[in-house]
């Protein structure tokens, strides 16, 4: 069943590529809300259904939580993965809010979950219902380790599929410290995986007319991610390990020390290595350096070289003398000094949104930027915030009973 994009928007300010679609979102922690949330920031409808009372699990995580006077505290982690969404809380255990569901999955054009395997199925929600309801539904559906396979029904987060799938073995300080990510980085790339295999799998039923499931896992984006890590065994027979804040195939690439703190270098290419070395008076050709192959094997004494180097240089004046001579080059910021950032804000990484209980909020903003060939630009600038629970709940009802 089709919709007009009248019917469909977002509201209000709403922009972007995909505001002729409607998502329904069921999921809840992270990946599926992220994917959700990717979909909306283009344009899509995104309407979240949440358990009535509690909602999304990530509702109730943290510190930090904001408590506005006379309202209920919000979850700063649930407004990182709610952007651009309406919330009703729906029972899906009771007839009348499984049939408000069915409802919607009839005009839906996205559907998102993230439920251990079988549980849509328990919930009378299969695939085949799915599509017996809406034939040009797509279906996308987040597990821990995939849906199938002999582990395929445990339960997965972020941490725990760093750790088996693999990240965690390389990052750290050294192969006896493994450390997982900063951030929930499985949950986040499951979140992408699947936005752009909803997007694959829309193109083609613009093709075929019919609806497919698309299936991703955190322990698909886990591995997904190792990039020449993975090569490195698959190929080379060669078990990657932490290597701290150096790069494991190319130096120098890496964090080193300066006078008045450290610096971040990446010397790519032999070119680059000729230049960086001739400039801060290190002999490109000695025995040992001439080559990546010789410089990662004799890393330490390479990282002693270049720190030596760079002994007396300020951090300030090092990252301005590195720049004349064309080497990549940075400091390490901390989360404030990147929100701080004037380059951040250009790039629309910041956005400003009207909170229902919190009034003016600023969120990490999309990643994504939008131009007509002549330059001007076409990025959606208005944005929904996150949802209370069931601020939505009273208009989407009347909406399906108006559209009927």
């Amino acid at each position: 069943m089709s919709l007009t994009a009248t019917t469909r928007s977002a509201g209000a300010g709403a922009a972007g590529p995909l505001t002729d679609l409607l998502v329904v979102d069921l999921s809840r922690a992270v990946a599926g809300p992220h994917a959700a949330m990717m979909l909306g920031d283009l344009g899509a409808r995104v309407i979240k259904v949440e358990a009535p009372g509690a909602g999304d699990d990530a509702r109730s995580w943290g510190p930090p939580f904001v408590t506005p006077a006379g309202r209920e505290r919000e979850s700063t982690y649930f407004l990182s993965a709610n952007r651009n969404k309406e919330s009703i809380c729906l029972d899906l255990k009771a007839p009348a809010d499984l049939a408000v569901l069915e409802e919607l999955v009839c005009r839906a054009d996205v559907l998102v979950e993230n439920f251990r395997a079988g549980v849509m199925q328990r919930l009378g929600l299969g695939a085949e219902r799915l599509h017996e309801l809406n034939s040009e539904l797509v279906l996308l559906s987040i597990t821990g380790f995939g849906h199938d396979g002999p582990e395929g029904g445990r339960p997965g987060y972020d941490q725990i599929a760093q750790g088996e799938g693999g990240l965690m073995a390389v990052t750290g300080s050294g192969p006896e410290d493994p450390q997982k990510v900063g951030t929930p980085i499985c949950d986040l790339l499951a979140g992408m995986n699947g936005a752009y295999g909803v997007l694959a799998a829309l193109h083609e039923r613009a093709r075929t007319g019919r609806g497919q499931v698309v299936r991703t896992s955190l322990l698909a984006a886990a591995v997904g991610a190792h990039a020449f890590q993975g090569t490195r065994w698959t190929v080379a027979g060669e078990v990657g390990r932490a290597a701290g804040n150096h790069h494991a195939a190319i130096a120098p690439y890496g964090l080193f020390r300066c006078a008045d703190g450290a610096v971040q270098i990446a010397v790519g290419t032999e070119t680059q290595w000729r230049r960086f070395a001739t400039s801060f008076g290190i002999d490109p050709e000695l025995p040992g350096l001439a080559t990546n192959h010789d410089r990662v094997t004799r890393r330490e004494e390479v990282i002693a070289i270049v720190e030596k180097a760079f002994s007396t240089w300020r951090s300030t004046d090092l990252l301005t003398r590195l720049n004349a001579v064309g080497i990549p080059a940075g400091k390490v910021r901390g989360m404030d000094e990147v929100y701080e950032w004037e380059q951040t804000r250009s790039q629309g990484l910041l956005v400003d949104v009207d909170h229902d209980s919190l009034g003016t909020i600023t969120l990490p903003g999309p990643p994504l930027r939008f131009f007509e060939p002549s330059g001007s630009e076409r990025t959606r600038t208005a944005h929904r915030p996150p949802p209370r629970l069931d601020q939505h709940g009273k208009a989407v009802r009347t909406w399906i009973t108006e559209d009927c």
